[in-house]
């Protein structure tokens, strides 16, 4: 039955373009923005776990600047470290000369003193940021250990992350290598001494040496860590949020298409009623 007061075949074409409409400004909307999902309102349950993976995303990116931080730190006293066995060495040799008899051992003690002093510059000096790892205190407040912000551990989707940090010690060179007390040189009796004294001395600068190394080491390896965790979670939210801008190309150019006959299909529909003219003549 055809009827001039309701014109079902409009009605439905007119859904129909509807429809097309709507699917057609999300798709302009997606390749406009290059985000599939948004806002909340274009999927809540993505849209939530793309906000939370993206606070853990800033979190790291914090915790990669702490990471750097300390690693400079323990490498200024790292560097520090091995200039100190350079030079403790020297001072060996030194000792090691003044064992023979005929020898200025004045002159001699006077260079172990000098590069004494020198090692106390180098501790002293060897600071970042007001950290010093070769001192008793690293940084004034009793501090004897570094704690470096090393990741962000969460358990569960809605678990409260919780920090973990690496905690370096310090080697305190400042008070286990205090030259200042060692044996004086004014024979070679007092040389065999000194050198038991620097032996000793040598052994602790080398094992902290060692120990500084083996931070600097880890700090790098966490922080090359945080940095493909970093990447990784940011590819995880972008495959969960961003727009496939070849399927949403595809999809547009469909919807325009669907778009124009559904135009046509109105117009169709609406010029129905006028064949009835022709019932009339």
């Amino acid at each position: 039955m055809t009827s001039i007061l309701t014109n079902s075949g409009a009605m439905v074409a007119l859904q129909t373009l509807q429809s097309v409409n709507n699917n057609l400004t999300d798709a302009q909307n997606e390749i406009s923005t290059g985000k599939r999902v948004g806002a909340a309102k274009d999927n809540a349950a993505v849209w939530a776990i793309s906000k939370t993976m993206e606070s853990d995303i800033a979190g790291f990116n914090a915790i990669s600047e702490s990471l750097a931080v300390g690693e400079a730190t323990v490498a200024v006293a790292s560097a520090g470290a091995e200039q100190i066995v350079a030079t403790l060495i020297e001072i060996k040799e030194l000792i090691v000369s003044a064992q023979s008899e005929n020898v200025d051992h004045g002159k001699i003690q006077n260079d172990i003193d000098k590069k004494s002093a020198q090692i106390a510059g180098i501790i002293s000096a060897a600071q970042f940021n007001g950290a010093n790892l070769l001192a008793s205190d690293i940084d004034g407040n009793t501090t004897t250990q570094l704690g470096v912000l090393a990741s962000l551990d969460r358990i569960g989707a809605t678990g409260t992350p919780t920090a973990s940090k690496i905690l370096i010690d310090t080697v305190d060179f400042e008070a286990d290598i205090a030259l200042g007390g060692m044996q004086t040189i004014s024979d070679s009796t007092e040389a065999a001494s000194a050198l038991i004294e620097i032996e000793a001395f040598l052994a602790l600068a080398i094992d902290g040496a060692a120990s500084l190394g083996s931070d600097s080491a880890r700090l790098k390896d966490q922080g090359d860590f945080v940095s493909k965790l970093t990447d990784s979670m940011r590819m995880g939210v972008s495959s969960m949020t961003d727009t496939d801008m070849e399927e949403a190309s595809a999809r547009l150019k469909a919807l325009q298409t669907q778009q124009q006959l559904a135009v046509q299909s109105l117009s169709i529909a609406n010029s129905a009623p006028e064949t009835l003219m022709t019932l009339f003549r």
